[in-house]
């Protein structure tokens, strides 16, 4: 599959965090595990504990057309914090 830069969106429909800056992949081989760790990352950042059963990881590439939806919840599967 195609390398590129790929942003991580991430948003409750309500509040975002938005990526403006974006990875670098070699290939789309990897969206998935980067899409974990982008929800991981937001979660470690926030003090407390919250609800994520909304939120999701919305990816986009360089030219703005989406490519992968991930739920937080999803992110946490063990399949996924071990990739």
């Amino acid at each position: 599959m195609r390398a590129g830069t790929y942003r991580f969106h991430c948003t409750d429909g309500t509040h975002a965090v938005l990526d403006h800056r974006g990875r670098y992949l070699r290939t789309r081989d990897n969206l998935l595990a980067e899409a974990a760790r982008a929800a991981h990352a937001i979660m470690d950042q926030v003090a407390g504990r919250l609800d994520w059963s909304a939120w999701i990881v919305d990816v986009h590439d360089a030219s703005g057309r989406h490519v992968l939806t991930l739920p937080f919840t999803d992110a946490t599967a063990p399949t996924l914090q071990a990739a």
